[in-house]
């Protein structure tokens, strides 16, 4: 049933924000680190153990699918906004870091994009 994928994303979900949570008061910090984060990971691991061993069924799967594809990005950007709030009172070290961490991610969306792509080969079929 369609419920069942609503219960398993809440239940991923808050596991992740108590982790992420736990994670912070580890850190020092007062806020969630990574919560949403190591929600969606828990979220794909749960999914595919459950597909592998054939214990999910197909209406379950759409519920998941079709909350990711609404309620997660939600979450996402909620989340996000929030560390840009405090990023911006955190100083310009925070700010720094951030753009970095951007520069960094676009500089490998190329290298990601290459990654399970054959090798290019010349015409006398060698590698190139």
């Amino acid at each position: 049933m369609v419920i069942y994928g609503t219960a398993l994303l809440s239940l991923c979900l808050l596991a992740g924000m108590l982790a992420g949570e736990a994670l912070g008061w580890l850190m020092g910090v007062e806020t969630n680190v990574g919560g949403v984060g190591i929600a969606m990971l828990l979220l794909m691991v749960v999914t595919d153990k459950l597909k592998s061993a054939r214990r999910l069924r197909p209406a379950t799967d759409e519920g998941v699918l079709y909350w990711s594809a609404i309620y997660v990005p939600i979450i996402v950007a909620m989340a996000a906004s929030q560390d840009v709030a405090r990023a911006m009172s955190g100083g310009a070290a925070a700010i720094v870091a951030g753009v970095l961490v951007v520069a960094v991610a676009f500089a490998l969306v190329p290298v990601v994009g290459r990654i399970g792509r054959p090798a290019p080969t010349t015409e006398s079929g060698e590698e190139a």
